[in-house]
């Protein structure tokens, strides 16, 4: 492949592609990382995700990695591994208690843990937002629609590639490429609107 310029980033031949993953990303509508270690939570968001689930009650930690599948539509499943040292840190700074009930450990937040969400609130915002964007993936994405889509997906992707590469820096050209996608898309959806 040439070197090429791709949504605000590019490829070359001996880099790879360098910048635009993001505008691809949110183009895509995925809001989450298409780049080589992708993931679902980035530095530091599960600490967040589960001061902000305490900041809406007690929990144990069981509840938090349900709630966590619950709000990702099932496409993110926390770990154990992940949930327990995490909440381990949190009371270890302070941020969060726990105590022992019913043979369960329950997690509260403090008001330090409180003073720790609101200082980046926004950030908290993108961590459900991007949760809830699973979501809208997850809903439609069961096995036997996976297999129905998949044997004509790759032929409607490498189409429509070709067409936006045809189209590359022409606006007539990229317009035209958009309606003909978007129209397909709206025919889609209306086969699920129909009842009939």
């Amino acid at each position: 492949m040439k070197d090429r310029f791709f949504w605000g980033g590019s490829y070359h031949r001996d880099r790879g592609w360098s910048r635009g993953w993001q505008d691809l990303e949110d183009a895509l509508g995925f809001g989450v990382s298409l780049g080589k270690h992708s993931r679902f939570f980035e530095n530091g968001e599960v600490r967040l995700a589960l001061l902000s689930l305490l900041d809406e009650g007690r929990k144990h930690g069981y509840q938090l990695m349900k709630e966590m599948q619950e709000r990702s539509g099932g496409l993110y499943r926390a770990s154990a591994g992940t949930v327990y040292p995490t909440l381990q840190l949190l009371e270890d700074e302070g941020l969060i208690e726990s105590e022992k009930k019913d043979g369960r450990r329950v997690y509260s937040i403090t008001d330090a843990g409180r003073a720790e969400l609101a200082r980046d609130p926004e950030a908290v915002h993108r961590i459900w937002e991007r949760a809830n964007s699973w979501g809208d993936w997850a809903q439609n994405m069961g096995p036997r629609a996976i297999l129905l889509s998949a044997s004509n997906m790759k032929s409607f992707i490498k189409s429509a590639l070709r067409a936006a590469s045809w189209a590359e820096g022409n606006s007539k050209r990229e317009e035209q490429v958009r309606k003909i996608i978007r129209r397909a898309c709206e025919d889609m959806d209306e086969l699920t609107e129909d009842n009939g």
